[in-house]
This record gives structure tokens, C-alpha cells and sequence, in this order.
């Protein structure tokens, strides 16, 4: 499916969105879009020079290891701590010297020479959907809380302000995230992954969809039987004749919003290049292999032709494989056998994608211009639990970024003796935010206009990184 962040039944100007579907008429189109919206930009940036690395990033993967992935048990091993805080897993020599990961991660070992690793993310949050609606969006939640909903009153998303307010200018998808929503068990879905409080016009392209499936159909991007190129620019033609004349009697906000999404859904199915992305059998089967034929692999390939063509932002959210669920702590939430779950199903799906990731953006000229950003909600616990577990650990994790000229081999801040807390340098998620919108071209300290009027800075005060921007 795909529709924008948010509910079908969402409010548009005091309409519900059905209403004004069954009134605007995309149907009329000949698609299936229900839901589709677009971002526009309200932004007043700070002019003067930013640095070299102002905008270096013409594109951005967020890759997103839901539920938390272990930091003793990927990139910041402690062969020096106790048994019980050090696991069993020991440490390999990457292809920097001196530099250290965890044996479950050999392939990303080979390529740690593009990568720079934070080692002091903290977010002092050990709930998932709140910790998670901190590093999704920059701006601290106001309940620390579990199980929170998303809200109208959640700060846009980091997806959101960037499709908004650096639109692509190849794509008619500026930002777009696959191929699920993240939630907790209960299908609670978390806050801060839409336009929050600025409303449907900043959503993100929400794209579900199962990329192992052949071929993959996508609902909105292709036309519905019988009606072909000249007859959808024919219905579009008239559906804008049907809105001049609606658009006296409506709300304008609400029709504003509305006629952007009918040029949006003409948009999308008139351009060849955003239709191809979708086409990953096109891809060599030995390339494909490499990325791992489930659907996580699958997805991070899907992100990397997307950015090929145009689209400015791809969040690829770990998927809930088939039956997952019903383990009880799914994804990386290893309550239980932390070391059999990150050994045998986690760490070989993420290893392997990862480092095809790099090596093929970087195979075609891309990694230089794409910004590459590994990030879950929070870290696991130090000590590992009577389960032979690892809990929930807001307090020190680390975060992996990629590309856009950041220099390989690098570690920013340290954790403590037993990884449990910033020894060094703690990275806030306001100054993650902001050193990724500082590389894609957005001032940290830029403003827009909220609905009331009020001016909103895009960052809680966050810092861009100077180790890694090299300003």
C-alpha cells in the first residue's frame, strides 16, 4: 500500500479524508492512492556559509534497527568486562587498525573504513515508542512513558522535515518510508514518524509492501485496468475543471492541500524513473543474493534504487518477519537469548545488508553524495538478565553513519568500561538530527511556521557533529 502517515479517516480541514476523496475524486483518476499527500515547505533558512559539507548529501538512507539492537554485541564490544556484561561473543580486527567489532558483524568489519561510529548516542529514555519518537524526530517527547500513541501533537519526524523542506527536484517522492510503520506489540504504533502537528501536507510516502514478492506491486503506482497514459491525463484534465469550480465553496486550506495530492498521484504515475525504482528484478540475481532475499534486504535495495532515482530521503524500518511477533520480544528486543537471536536471525541480516549496502553505493559513485545513518531507538542493558537476555538501555548506544564525505574509520565519543554509559563526548539525538540535516542542505538552527503562526527551530539546539561534517 501507499499513503501518506496517517489514518485514511484523518480530519483535512474539517472534512474527513474519505469525504474529500469521494468528493475530489482521485478515483477519477483511474488510480488507487487513497491518502496521498505532499509537503510544503514553510521554512525561513539561515543564509551564510555553512562549510564545505553544507549539503553535501544529495540524498539520505536511514536505515532503522527496531526494538534496540545490543551495542556490546555489534559495535562496541568489552572483551574486558565481566562475563555476564561482556557475553560470549569476542571482538575481530576491522580493516582500521586498532579498530574493533563484534565477531558477529565480519562483513561490516571489511568496509569499516567508510563507516564512522558513535559509541555515546543517549537519549536517557528506555521505553521503545518514546525513546524511538526522540531519535526519529530530535525533539525529547513530552512522556517518557511506554506504549504512547501517535499523536497530532507529535513533532514532525526527521522524514518529514526533510521531504517537506528539501523536496526532491528529479522525484515526485521526496521522502518515503518502507516497508512498514514501526509499533509496539498490540500494533500501537509509535509517535514521530509523520508531520506530527504540521498535518498531512508533511507526511511521508508510508510504502508497504513486501519487496521479496515477484513482481512486487506497489497500489497507487501503477494505472488501473483499461486506463492508459492519454486517458489518465484526460481525467486529470477534467477533475481540474471539477475543482475550479469546487474549490469557491471549500475550505482553501483544506483544498490546497487536496489539489496537491491530486498533482502529486499525476505525478508519481507519469514518471517512468519513480515506477522503474520499483522494479528491483531488474537487479542481477548475485546482487540481490548479496543483499539477502528476505524481506530486509530486499527493503535496503529497494532504498538504494529509490535514492538512485530521485528521492531525497528512504527510511527502511526492520521488518516484523512473518510469525515474529509471536516470539514475544521481536526485532532486536532480545529479552530473551540475546546471544542466539543476535547470532543466528539478527546480526546475519543485518551484517550482510549492511556491508552490500555500502559497497554498492559506493560501486556506483553514490556513496559520496548519499548519507548513510544505522540507528535503533536505545542500546541493551550491560548486564544480561536471568533470560539470558539484554533489557532495555536508553542511557549509551551506538549509531553508525555513511557517505556524503564523512571520513571512514572513525569513532566519536566512547563508552564507559562496561558500555553503560557516555565516558566521553555523549551525543544527544538533537545533534544527530541536526548533523543530518546540516549534510542534506537544512540549517539546524532554521525555522518554519507551525498552523498557529508560531516559528519552530528544526532542532531542540542540536550541533551538527564537527568530527564528522569536518567543520
Amino acid at each position: 500500500m501507499f499513503t501518506p502517515l496517517h489514518s485514511p479517516n484523518a480530519p483535512v480541514g474539517g472534512l474527513r479524508r474519505r469525504e474529500w476523496l469521494r468528493i475530489g475524486g482521485l478515483g477519477a483518476l483511474g488510480i488507487s492512492l487513497q491518502g496521498l499527500g505532499a509537503g510544503r515547505a514553510s521554512a525561513a533558512q539561515a543564509a551564510g556559509d555553512k562549510g564545505a559539507s553544507f549539503g553535501r548529501a544529495k540524498s539520505c538512507i536511514v536505515f532503522f534497527l527496531s526494538g534496540g539492537p545490543p551495542q556490546h554485541d555489534t559495535f562496541d564490544p568489552k572483551p574486558d568486562a565481566p562475563l555476564e556484561i561482556r557475553g560470549t561473543f569476542r571482538p575481530i580486527a576491522t580493516n582500521v587498525p586498532g579498530l574493533n567489532f563484534c565477531e558477529t558483524l565480519p562483513h561490516t568489519a571489511r568496509v569499516a573504513d567508510r563507516l564512522a561510529v558513535i559509541r555515546s548516542m543517549t537519549t536517557d529514555i528506555n521505553a521503545h515508542s518514546t525513546s524511538g519518537a526522540f531519535m526519529l524526530t530530535g525533539y525529547v517527547p513530552p512522556s517518557k512513558a511506554e506504549n504512547v500513541p501517535a499523536g497530532p501533537q507529535d513533532w514532525p519526524s526527521i522524514a518529514s522535515v526533510v521531504g517537506t523542506l528539501k523536496p526532491s527536484v528529479r522525484s515526485p517522492l521526496s521522502s518515503v518510508v518502507l516497508p512498514e510503520l514501526i509499533h509496539n506489540n498490540g500494533n500501537i504504533v509509535w509517535p514521530g514518524q509523520n508531520g506530527g502537528f504540521m498535518g498531512p501536507a508533511w507526511h511521508p510516502m508510508m510504502i508497504q509492501c513486501d519487496p521479496t514478492q515477484q513482481p512486487m506491486r506497489i497500489e497507487g503506482m501503477s494505472l488501473t485496468d483499461g486506463v492508459t497514459s492519454v486517458r489518465l491525463a484526460e481525467r486529470f484534465d477534467l477533475l481540474q475543471q471539477f475543482d475550479a469550480h469546487f474549490r469557491d465553496n471549500a475550505q482553501s486550506e483544506a483544498m490546497a492541500t487536496l489539489d496537491h495530492m491530486h498533482h502529486k498521484a499525476f505525478d508519481v504515475l507519469h514518471s517512468d524513473a519513480s515506477r522503474r525504482a520499483f522494479e528491483i528484478e531488474r537487479e542481477s540475481p548475485a546482487l540481490r543474493d548479496n543483499y539477502g532475499r528476505h524481506k530486509l534486504g530486499q527493503s535496503v535495495l529497494l532504498a538504494r534504487r529509490l535514492v538512485e532515482a530521485g528521492v531525497r530521503l528512504v527510511q527502511v524500518n526492520w521488518p516484523r518477519e512473518s510469525g515474529d511477533e509471536n516470539i514475544g520480544n521481536p526485532l532486536w528486543d532480545t529479552h530473551q537469548n540475546n546471544a542466539g537471536r543476535v547470532r543466528d536471525v539478527l546480526c546475519p541480516q543485518f551484517d550482510r545488508t549492511f556491508a552490500t549496502l555500502i559497497a554498492d553505493l559506493e560501486s556506483r559513485g553514490l556513496l559520496d553524495e548519499t548519507l548513510v545513518v544505522v540507528m535503533g531507538e536505545f542500546g541493551r542493558s550491560p548486564k544480561i538478565n536471568a533470560a539470558g537476555g539484554r533489557d532495555h538501555w536508553g542511557s549509551c548506544f551506538s549509531v553508525v553513519l555513511a557517505g556524503a564525505g564523512i571520513g571512514g574509520g572513525q569513532i566519536v565519543g566512547a563508552s564507559d568500561h562496561l558500555g553503560a554509559f557516555p565516558a566521553s563526548r555523549p551525543v544527544s539525538p538533537p545533534d544527530l538530527a541536526a548533523t543530518i540535516f546540516h549534510l542534506l542542505g537544512l540549517d539546524p538552527a532554521g525555522e518554519f511556521i507551525d498552523p498557529l503562526g508560531r516559528p519552530r527551530r528544526l532542532t531542540d539546539n542540536g550541533q551538527p557533529l564537527r568530527e564528522l561534517i569536518g567543520i
